[in-house]
């Protein structure tokens, strides 16, 4: 489907939308601009895409395909494509394969979450389809045992893991376990999270001879954000020519941010989504444009995520670079946060996980660094209002995982339990 102009998007959402008629109220006629338009409101979004009572939908569902989002938090988001909007979103992505770094001829397992709704599975299955090199698919599923495709890989000498980076993960431990790298594995594609650097050793020990790379940028709510730009950095991404716009805006004011380094929140506009308008739409991540011409951003963590204990606020993202940087043996493969509220007072457990035996000074000294970055944590500790920070060390696969996704829940909060 081409990309419509950007006039002619938006008349088609505010003539056809009962939603977007209301959003766009006080919008001139002939609105050209981005910046003339609000940025949605995601809670009135996914009010108005109620069913059967939809006040979103431009049309009828008579000739479309439903996907339902499984993000680490919330409810469902139920987000239909038509069939050429479907066919075209499949095959800009399928382009962005070659960018990863995908060869003509290699074997892909395709290790994404399949059934009930999700798209991961589906979406990555019709994009290698539609890849312009050719390739053979393994359509695994993320909830095939990691023994399984650690014995796949070398039946059929796979080239390519394609799925979530803990799934990515767990398969790594498999064939550690085993005591014999995976030699045949050329390349891990990731997408659906952030691949951190702490999970970086674990997979060089299992796959020694692969590089690692973005899949692309997209969700089943927003649908297709990003194509991957090759290079070290796996987080720096791009708008699809003629098929999405990427506005960074700032937290705070709102407004357009143009220069390079500064943060700022990742709002799209899909060109060609007209069934399921998607304008101006809040990803819910964090992004920094990398060149003055602002056409890369970089990927730098989630709006708002993370755990409170009483008044103390503990990002994951932030929380994580601390670690990190007190772990320099990289010890930790992987992060969460569990809140959990026992003698009357809320504590916080950050479940590490890790494939060597930690020590304890280690366990102290991460503490210390948490500590120091959150003075506010230890005062209010001291004053008694909430438990002491502690660590549970755990194998990677112990790490709870969304039940449909294998997204990695990064805040688990026990306490209503």
């Amino acid at each position: 489907m081409p990309a419509r102009p950007l006039s002619a998007l938006i008349e088609h959402a505010r003539r056809h939308s009962p939603f977007y008629a209301e959003v766009y109220r006080d919008v001139p006629e002939g609105a050209a601009d981005l910046t003339q338009l609000p940025i949605v409101d995601q809670d009135a979004f996914w009010a108005a895409n109620a069913w059967p009572d939809n006040r979103l939908l431009t049309g009828p569902l008579t000739d479309a395909g439903i996907y339902s989002s499984g993000g680490t938090t919330g409810a469902p988001k139920f987000s239909p494509w038509t069939r050429s909007e479907h066919a075209d979103s499949v095959t800009a992505f399928g382009a962005g394969l070659a960018r990863s770094g995908l060869k003509p001829g290699q074997r892909v397992a395709n290790l994404f979450s399949a059934g009930e709704l999700y798209g991961g599975f589906l979406y990555i299955e019709h994009a290698l389809h539609n890849a312009p090199v050719e390739n053979v698919r393994l359509p695994v599923a993320c909830h095939a045992p990691d023994d399984y495709v650690a014995d796949l890989i070398g039946v059929f000498g796979v080239h390519v893991l394609a799925g979530p980076p803990m799934k990515l993960a767990k398969v790594a431990q498999a064939v550690i376990e085993r005591g014999r790298p995976a030699e045949t594995v050329e390349l891990l594609l990731f997408a659906g999270d952030l691949l951190f650097d702490d999970l970086r050793p674990q997979l060089a020990k299992a796959f020694p001879a692969a590089s690692i790379s973005s899949l692309g940028y997209a969700s089943n709510d927003a649908g297709l954000i990003g194509a991957p730009v090759p290079g070290q950095d796996v987080r720096v991404h791009e708008a699809f020519a003629d098929r999405t716009v990427v506005e960074l805006i700032d937290e705070v004011t709102g407004e357009p941010i143009t220069e390079p380094g500064v943060p700022g929140r990742v709002i799209v506009t899909n060109l060609f989504r007209t069934l399921m308008p998607i304008i101006r739409y809040p990803v819910g991540d964090l992004a920094e444009w990398v060149d003055a011409d602002c056409r890369a951003f970089r990927l730098v963590g989630r709006t708002s995520e993370g755990a409170r204990v009483e008044t103390v606020a503990m990002s994951t993202e932030a929380i994580r670079e601390v670690l990190a940087a007190a772990d320099p043996e990289r010890a930790m493969s992987g992060m969460q946060m569990v809140q959990r509220r026992w003698d009357g007072k809320d504590g916080l457990i950050l479940r590490l996980a890790t494939v060597a035996e930690p020590q304890d000074e280690l366990t102290r000294r991460l503490i210390d660094a948490v500590y120091a970055a959150r003075p506010a944590y230890p005062q209010s500790v001291a004053d008694g209002l909430i438990h002491p920070l502690s660590i549970e060390w755990v194998r990677p696969s112990d790490l709870m995982l969304h039940p449909r996704t294998g997204k990695v829940l990064r805040v688990v909060d026990e306490r209503l339990q």
